[in-house]
């Protein structure tokens, strides 16, 4: 490679990650800032959580829908129409004077991040060289673990001697710097003359279905809410029956049923959504039993569960190394076994002395699983898929992450509600499950047969 494309080739890579560093970080500072943010506009704390949920809605409901239109349209341009978005959305945001404002201006800023998020790995496709696309795709998840982990510090640090307002500014620097490098070095990818044959009707019933799916669980607090709920499901059920019906006719369809054709792929998928549920069953409700049962407080509990994401963001590369010689399924099938393990010594802490040492070692031997599978995951996932179809792919793989957190937070909802007993309780029938699942994502990798290499 020459040292002109290598630098155009780095240059383009750091546009893609501080946007991604970007939209993370996003929805982490403002979950800490909530409680600011609803003494600041006057409202309640469950009102208050809407400005997070509309957020993860919008990207949702538009994730499959955008990158249909990076297939079609450009992935390049799709990109840096969703950072103009998203930076200008976070500067109405800092602007926002009543709570209506922020909540459009967090909708847009959804809008935004879906762009991005929709074509992220289709343009990492296109960078990376086939051989070494592992290495890319790991680093994306580092800094996705790292921006995680970081977010309660820095939005603690941020508050701590500034306003609420700083939280969304911060972005427009950055934002504006990302927008010119990617306008300069990323990659183009051939382009269709007119978006005359985009499927708009397939894009509203995208966001009608997941957009009903994601209200309907995310509003399930009490059994009371039961009925509101089933009706929703109903709805959405309704709306992707006709949805799947009519993407099975097309050729390169929005939901991608093509590639769902091919078993590798669609096993992915199922890997992924398995772990994503897993994995939020187990992070919503362990901070129950930490302060509840365990006497911490809430800073040592933040800090508590930091091993997770730092241990994934370390093995992550370590990983993607790896599987450029090994069988990636069974790679990401170990680190399964391994997240499982991890799972299992957490229900079994003892409890007559609990230490942070003893939690610590326990989350980030979660966390080491969870690295050691995530990166080959992907990999296989996106290494399965026709290069023309990558912004389909991509955007595939973003609603199965979207929908396991979903799926795996509104069953530890659904377990503290109706379940009886003590705080510790709930949470062992919360990880005991989890285990079920990671062992579910564990016995579909091995499943998958090793991906052919040159």
């Amino acid at each position: 490679m020459s040292l002109t494309r290598f630098l155009r080739s780095y240059s383009a890579i750091i546009a893609i990650l501080i946007v991604l560093v970007m939209t993370v970080l996003d929805v982490t500072v403002v979950n800490v800032a909530i409680p600011v943010l609803a003494r600041e506009f006057g409202i309640s704390d469950s009102l208050s959580v809407w400005i997070v949920t509309i957020y993860e809605l919008v990207i949702t409901m538009l994730l499959l829908p955008l990158s249909s239109l990076g297939d079609k349209y450009s992935y390049r341009r799709t990109f840096l129409i969703g950072v103009v978005v998203f930076t200008l959305s976070s500067a109405l945001c800092a602007a926002s004077s009543n709570f209506t404002w922020i909540l459009a201006a967090r909708a847009l800023q959804g809008i935004g991040a879906a762009c991005v998020m929709s074509v992220n790995i289709a343009l990492t496709r296109l960078i990376y060289p086939k051989e070494i696309l592992g290495r890319g795709l790991a680093l994306n998840s580092m800094v996705i673990a790292s921006a995680t982990a970081a977010g309660p510090t820095i939005a603690g640090a941020l508050l701590s001697v500034a306003s609420w307002h700083w939280l969304f500014l911060i972005n427009v620097p950055f934002g504006i710097a990302a927008y010119f490098v990617g306008r300069r070095f990323l990659p183009a990818n051939p382009v269709a003359k007119s978006l005359k044959g985009y499927d708009w009707v397939s894009a509203l019933e995208n966001a009608a279905m997941f957009g009903l799916l994601f209200l309907a669980l995310g509003g399930y607090k009490a059994p009371a809410d039961l009925p509101r709920t089933a009706l929703m499901l109903a709805l959405s059920a309704a709306i992707g029956f006709v949805y799947f019906r009519r993407e099975r006719r097309r050729s390169e369809p929005m939901l991608p049923v093509d590639l769902f054709r091919i078993r590798l792929y669609s096993l992915s998928i199922a890997t992924s959504v398995s772990s994503f549920i897993a994995q939020m069953l187990a992070m919503v409700s362990m901070p129950f039993i930490l302060m509840n049962s365990y006497g911490f407080s809430a800073i040592t509990t933040g800090l508590l569960m930091t091993p997770w994401p730092v241990a994934t963001m370390i093995c992550s590369p370590l990983a993607a190394r790896f599987v450029e010689r090994h069988n990636a399924g069974a790679t990401a099938a170990a680190g399964m076994g391994l997240f499982a393990v991890g799972l299992l010594s957490l229900i079994f802490i003892p409890s007559a002395s609990v230490t942070e040492l003893d939690i610590a070692w326990r989350m980030a031997l979660c966390g080491i699983g969870y690295g050691i599978f995530q990166t080959p995951n992907n990999i296989v996932m996106v290494s399965s898929t026709p290069i023309h179809r990558s912004g389909g792919a991509g955007g595939m793989q973003s609603t199965a992450r979207l929908v396991g957190q979903t799926l795996g937070a509104t069953l530890v909802t659904i377990i503290f509600a109706l379940s009886a007993g003590t705080t510790a309780t709930m949470v062992h029938r919360c990880l005991s499950l989890a285990i079920v699942f990671a062992l579910a994502a564990g016995l579909f990798s091995l499943s998958r047969k090793p991906v052919p290499r040159r």
